[in-house]
């Protein structure tokens, strides 16, 4: 991914190091690896932003793994003879930072996607080693991508269940791009102008910068005081 003039100086210009995070994108795309997935386009802009920081990233799609339906870490202890959602879930608690990224399906997240925060929602009542739940000291963002309306209601979505689950969500942590009303071109395809739509850019970039801030913030305070927050 090049990344646009603005974001190219931003990089070279930034006096932190972030070379000591680690990000997961999660895109819960309906298309399984190799197929092409716009979704994926969108995540190109933070995750270049991030790796060009330093930032150990890992993108990953949900549609390629067998994980089972329900709310629990592992559901081979629930009659399901496969789950791969362990295994992902390890991978989100060893990163500082986690994106959520989906479709729009009929102004909704796709139902992977939902899959995925129920999953998630699973280990919420874990602890870590202060007593607080499982996801304290992880930054949280999300993107949204589609050819129909909805941008904004699955942002609000991802991001409250993020934060309720324990992730801290810094200012403008989504990123969206929807095509005009009705069918038409998606983000990748050369007639909409996905890429080069300044508004998404700016969005995608703000998100990138502010969850690396927040998880460099957290990281350097040792985590959010356990202090009120534990049960």
């Amino acid at each position: 991914m090049e990344l646009n003039a603005k974001q190219k100086q931003l990089v070279e210009k930034s006096r932190w190091d972030f070379s000591d995070l680690r990000a997961l994108f999660l895109n819960c795309t309906l298309k399984r690896t190799p197929e092409p997935s716009h979704t994926d386009g969108l995540i190109d802009i933070p995750r270049a932003i991030l790796e060009q920081n330093g930032v150990v990233v890992e993108v990953l799609r949900p549609v390629d793994h067998d994980i089972a339906y329900g709310v629990s870490i592992d559901m081979t202890e629930h009659g399901w003879e496969r789950d791969e959602w362990p295994r992902i879930y390890a991978k989100a608690l060893a990163a500082d930072i986690l994106v959520l990224a989906t479709p729009i399906w009929l102004g909704e997240k796709s139902a992977i996607c939902t899959k995925i925060v129920e999953r998630l929602y699973a280990a919420s009542g874990e602890k870590n080693e202060r007593g607080q739940y499982i996801y304290y000291n992880r930054v949280g963002g999300c993107l949204v991508t589609g050819n129909e309306d909805g941008a904004k209601h699955c942002g609000m979505n991802l991001l409250y269940s993020l934060q309720h689950i324990g992730y801290a969500v810094p200012p403008q942590a989504d990123a969206y791009w929807v095509g005009e009303a009705g069918p038409g071109p998606s983000y990748c395809d050369e007639e909409s102008g996905g890429r080069e739509n300044e508004f998404t850019q700016r969005s995608a970039c703000f998100m990138a910068w502010n969850l690396l801030h927040l998880a460099r913030m957290i990281k350097d305070a040792g985590g959010l005081p356990a202090h009120g927050n534990t049960s």
